[in-house]
Parts: structure tokens; C-alpha cells; sequence
């Protein structure tokens, strides 16, 4: 009596190469790097630095609803920003920019003005929402 055997298929005419394959792609994508964006790289001070700011070194600009630059009632454009902030910080290399934000400004607004105080090399940069009355 004659028994019926299947025949054996090699390696690569079998699923197997693909599913062998599949693996090895997903492998060497989880352990490639990925250039993840970090966002903006600002120093920050360290833990046990006790730095003072006096009122006098404080550079307070506001951003308003439509994304205007206000420094002391005066609207203000971003190259007109960052002259003020490079010629104060000339003066006063311990100068500090502080950022109030209206909560209806486009986010593009903020990014172009925090790039703008990063280009400065401000080392004392502070935003912070402004407040709902």
C-alpha cells in the first residue's frame, strides 16, 4: 500500500521567507533611531542657582489676541522686537524677557517670538498666560 506524502516545499517557495522577511523589516525599524524634534533647547537654570532678576532688567512684551508684539502701549513688529531685546541686552547682558500671552493667539505667534528671544541668546526668558478677568 502506498502512503501519500506531501511534498516538501524548499525555503523560499514557503510563506515562511515572507513572514521571516516582515520580521526582520519591523526589528531593524524598532531599533533605528528616530531624529525625534526636541522642540526649542532654552538653558535652563540649575537647581541650586539663586539668580536674581531686579524689575529694573525686565523686558515685559504682551501678545495679543491677533498676535501683535506690545511693548509699553506700542505695537511692535518681530525685527523691531528683537532689535530692543539685542540692544538691551547689549547694555545689560543680565537682561530678562518676560512673554505675556492672550489665550485666542495662534500658537505660530508664540513660536516666532520665543525663536526670536532664542536667536537673542536670552538667558533669562519667562511666558506665561495672561489672566481672564
Amino acid at each position: 500500500m502506498k502512503i501519500n506524502r506531501k511534498k516538501k516545499h524548499s525555503f523560499l517557495e514557503s510563506s515562511a521567507a515572507s513572514d521571516v522577511a516582515f520580521l526582520l523589516i519591523i526589528y531593524f525599524i524598532v531599533i533605528a533611531g528616530f531624529n525625534v524634534n526636541k522642540g526649542f533647547l532654552m538653558n535652563l537654570p540649575a537647581k541650586d542657582s539663586t539668580r536674581l532678576i531686579l524689575s529694573e532688567d525686565l523686558l515685559r512684551f504682551n501678545l495679543d489676541e491677533q498676535g501683535q508684539i506690545v511693548y509699553k502701549d506700542e505695537i511692535l513688529t518681530l525685527s523691531a522686537s528683537q532689535d530692543l531685546i539685542q540692544d538691551a541686552h547689549k547694555e545689560n547682558p543680565n537682561i530678562a524677557v518676560v512673554l505675556t500671552i492672550d489665550s485666542n493667539t495662534e500658537w505660530q505667534s508664540v513660536v516666532s517670538f520665543v525663536e526670536l528671544a532664542q536667536d537673542a541668546k536670552i538667558d533669562a526668558f519667562s511666558f506665561s498666560m495672561k489672566k481672564e478677568e
